[in-house]
């Protein structure tokens, strides 16, 4: 495998002599480059917004989003996904997650798992995808075999292919459908792409996820509407989210959120459309989920 070509291999100039650095000195420098991070981001906000249009289409098909692949880069994908759960209320099957070398590789490397082409294909038949779901290949590199495989699965199997990379013209954009290509140079420590590849990545699948669950009625103005009260903590989150939401105070919120049986978003409906729980649920369910048109459509 030639390496000499991609960014993310090359040596940073900034960094030459970062073993005789201060502290200081190092942590200022590699807080600079962070800082062209989300520079690079924005030069591909175009492309991101095509995954995000597709990844709504599919949602609205009854369609999954799943991520692959290897190293810093699944760990990131099923980081991702595992958060979509508790923060928009959806079921684990909706959102996937999958590592090159399966779970054991969350903590530990499985030698060889990222370079098998067939192993990624196996990984997505035991998911059964279909033409409805939508399947992200990430690489940091653009060339991981695992994350190859898997796309030209998917692709046969008729289901939307993107390709998430941090170098450009990368061997898995050649493989996919929608191609988003992050390049933010020369990492501060020669690559490690855990670093600003890294940063990236979770940058990008941070739009991916959230734009595409506003896209589906899961926020209401900025408030996460279908956040699953699994603790404490989030059970008074809730409740906040219900006193933003509607101007009410404490008690209503409490005995609302508790009268809809913990869901935030009908007992936020409840309370500013006056009606009640079956009543919100219907038109709710009439408004797609959508809280602000489920408002309107009480008013006509």
């Amino acid at each position: 495998m030639n390496l000499d070509s991609l960014t993310t291999e090359k040596r940073n100039e900034n960094t030459f002599g970062l073993d005789d650095m201060s502290v200081e000195s190092a942590l200022a420098l590699m807080n600079k480059e962070d800082q062209e991070v989300a520079l690079a981001v924005e030069k591909e906000l175009p492309s991101i917004k095509a995954v995000i249009n597709k990844i709504i289409e599919s949602f609205n098909k009854g369609g999954r989003l799943i991520y692959m692949g290897a190293g810093t880069s699944g760990r990131l994908g099923v980081l991702d996904a595992s958060e979509c759960v508790p923060t928009f209320g959806v079921d684990p099957s909706q959102v996937i997650g999958l590592i090159a070398g399966g779970k054991k590789a969350m903590t530990i490397a499985v030698e060889g798992a990222e370079d098998s082409l067939t192993l990624g294909a196996k990984d997505l038949k035991g998911l059964m995808i279909t033409s409805k779901d939508l399947i992200v290949g990430i690489a940091a590199s653009g060339r991981t075999p695992y994350v190859i495989g898997g796309l030209d699965y998917a692709s046969e199997m008729g289901a939307t292919t993107v390709a998430l990379s941090c170098n450009r013209d990368s061997e898995i954009s050649k493989h996919a459908d929608l191609i988003v290509e992050i390049e933010c140079g020369p990492e501060f420590l020669t690559g490690s792409t855990r670093l600003k590849a890294g940063t990236a990545q979770k940058l990008v699948l941070n739009m991916f996820s959230t734009i595409s669950m506003v896209g589906i009625g899961k926020v209401y103005n900025n408030l996460m509407v279908d956040v699953k009260p699994t603790n404490e903590k989030l059970v008074e989150r809730s409740k906040r989210i219900i006193m933003q939401a509607t101007d009410c105070d404490y008690e209503k919120a409490e005995q609302t959120f508790e009268a809809a049986n913990q869901e935030v978003k009908l007992a936020i409906v409840m309370i500013l459309t006056q009606l009640g729980v079956k009543e919100s649920q219907n038109i709710l369910k009439k408004s797609k989920g959508f809280v602000k048109e489920a408002v309107k459509n009480k008013r006509r």
